[in-house]
């Protein structure tokens, strides 16, 4: 007989944050040209939104069940959407190079390199929401002694924050400013995946910064 699972020492995480990221996502990529998207214009979502679907009906509400399949299912999703926002990088870093539709206009390549940009932070944040201590459903149970990314409340024992949790929300937060100061400001990576993950995303975040901004000062001149 299976024995349900303990209930979390902290209340678990909403799914509806998670949930709103992922429709953002898939709201950018329908905005997206067709030669920056990575597949149909209707690949993307429609993948994203099944697997959604799955998580949402396996674990609904908040994010507290353990399971094999789910986690399985979460990875795929952070992988959808990572790849696709990487792919729309590479196609928008290969347009500003060789010149593409959307380079000749300052309004149309704003709009293009913005929804790219705000693409990779959700898919970065939403992996670090997923990777980071075993993932949510894991984070609602048990948090490990050295986690993979230190948050303040975790960093200052004067907090005592020795049941905190971190949101979806913080993910978001530090998937923003580590896009904007293209380093980390209060989040440290402490194991090695988190470390590379950050700086790829740096480097990502700088190179579309850098060369939209460029050439839309390009055009406008």
């Amino acid at each position: 007989m299976h024995e349900p699972e303990p209930e979390p020492a902290q209340p678990a995480e909403s799914r509806w944050p998670m949930a709103g990221a992922v429709n953002a996502s898939e709201v950018l990529t329908l905005l997206l040209p067709d030669d920056l998207r990575l597949g149909p214009r209707w690949a993307l979502p429609l993948a994203e939104g099944l697997l959604l679907v799955a998580l949402i009906s396996g674990d609904p509400l908040r994010i507290s069940r353990r399971s094999t399949a789910l986690r399985a299912v979460s990875i795929a999703l952070v992988t959808v959407l990572a790849c696709g926002a990487i792919w729309s990088t590479v196609r928008l870093i290969d347009d500003l190079i060789h010149g593409g539709t959307e380079t000749n206009s300052a309004s149309a390549l704003l709009l293009a390199g913005g929804s790219v940009w705000a693409s990779t932070v959700l898919a970065f944040s939403l992996l670090y929401f997923e990777l980071d201590s075993g993932g949510p459903a894991a984070r609602a149970h048990h948090m490990p002694a050295t986690p993979a990314l230190a948050f303040p409340q975790q960093l200052s024992p004067e907090l005592n924050a020795l049941h905190w949790r971190p949101r979806y929300i913080d993910y978001l937060y530090l998937g923003f400013t580590n896009s904007t100061a293209l380093s980390p400001t209060d989040v440290m990576p402490l194991a090695p995946w988190a470390k590379c993950v950050m700086t790829l995303q740096s480097i990502v975040s700088l190179v579309i910064l850098g060369l939209v901004i460029a050439r839309a000062v390009n055009v406008l001149a």
